[in-house]
């Protein structure tokens, strides 16, 4: 049985928005590529005959790769939950040991961004913070050791 794929009505539509590129777009043209390629005679030393097919392969394997993963969607959209816990689609604010404030937006795997402060709900950071309250500490095990965060906002905002 497949697993869920918690995402994000943003994260949704990037999904498919890339699939329908792959579909409508890219495919059709590398196959156009290689049947021009193949026309062209000796298959085994003709390089854009070699890297079409090539080319179709990735697009293919993507395009199989999208539609698991869209068929296993589940999408949750963070202006539709009203919780005080942090849960799937939570904006948080946390305050570290030294005193520096972090925010993070717990988001699917799909749409995982470091440098935008979108973690994963699987990641050790995004399970630790799952289903704490604000003003609750949070002890994270990463892999340089353990940090403690205090929770000091929870929101469900559009994820832009």
């Amino acid at each position: 049985m497949e697993k869920n794929n918690y995402i994000t009505p943003l994260g949704h539509k990037r999904l498919l928005d890339e699939l329908e590129n792959l579909l409508k777009h890219e495919r059709p043209e590398v196959t156009r590529l290689v049947q021009w390629a193949a026309s062209n005679g000796d298959r085994s030393e003709n390089a854009d005959y070699l890297y079409g097919k090539r080319r179709l392969r990735e697009i293919d394997r993507r395009i199989r790769f999208l539609t698991q993963r869209l068929d296993a969607s589940v999408v949750v959209d963070p202006l539709k939950i009203n919780s005080n816990k942090i849960q799937f689609g939570a904006t948080i604010e946390l305050l570290d040991e030294e005193g520096k404030t972090k925010t993070f937006t717990i988001v699917g795997v799909d749409e995982v961004d470091t440098s935008m402060g979108r973690i994963s709900w699987q990641s050790p950071v995004g399970k630790s913070l799952i289903g704490k309250s604000s003003g609750e500490e949070v002890l994270v095990k990463v892999p340089s050791g353990e940090i403690i965060y205090e929770v000091i906002s929870i929101t469900y905002k559009h994820i832009e």
